[in-house]
C-alpha cells in the first residue's frame, strides 16, 4: 500500500490510539504510517462491544432477579470468562460458578472476596453491595 493510500478512519479509539501501517514511500521503500483506522475493522470492534455491553446487560438481569451474584457483572465487565477468573484466583473453575451463584456468593470468605476484588480492582465493599442500576 503507498503512503498516501494508509486509511484513516476514525473510529471507536477515535483521539485515544492510532495503528502503526506499513506502507511503501515514495521512494518505493517501506517506513511506518500512523492510521486512525480502517473502517472494516471499526465495525468488527462496534460490534464486538456491543456483544460485551449486551453480556453486562444480561449479567445485570440476572442479578436483580437473584439468579447470579455480583461476580457476574464484573467478571463480564473485565472481558473474563470463567476459566480465566478461575486461573487470576487461583481457583477451580466450579469454584467460580458456584461463586457466581448468589448461594455461593454469600458463602465467600473475606480472603475469597479480597481476592475477587484484587482482580477487579475494586474494594469488597463495593462488590458485597453491588447494584444494577435502574
Amino acid at each position: 500500500m503507498e503512503k498516501d493510500k494508509v486509511p484513516q478512519d476514525e473510529g471507536i479509539t477515535a483521539g485515544i490510539s492510532r495503528e502503526v501501517q506499513y506502507a511503501v514511500n515514495k521512494d518505493g521503500k517501506y517506513e511506518k504510517v500512523l492510521s486512525k483506522g480502517w473502517e472494516p475493522k471499526n465495525i468488527v470492534n462496534e460490534l464486538a462491544w456491543d456483544d460485551i455491553q449486551e453480556n453486562i446487560d444480561i449479567a445485570n438481569e440476572k442479578i436483580k432477579s437473584e439468579k447470579a451474584s455480583p461476580l457476574l457483572y464484573f467478571m463480564e465487565k473485565s472481558i473474563m470468562d470463567v476459566s480465566l477468573l478461575a486461573n487470576y484466583v487461583e481457583l477451580p473453575k466450579w469454584k467460580v460458578k458456584k461463586h457466581l451463584k448468589p448461594k455461593g456468593f454469600k458463602k465467600l470468605k473475606q480472603g475469597q472476596l479480597e481476592n475477587y476484588a484484587k482482580i477487579f480492582d475494586i474494594s469488597v465493599d463495593y462488590l458485597l453491595n453491588y447494584k444494577p442500576k435502574n
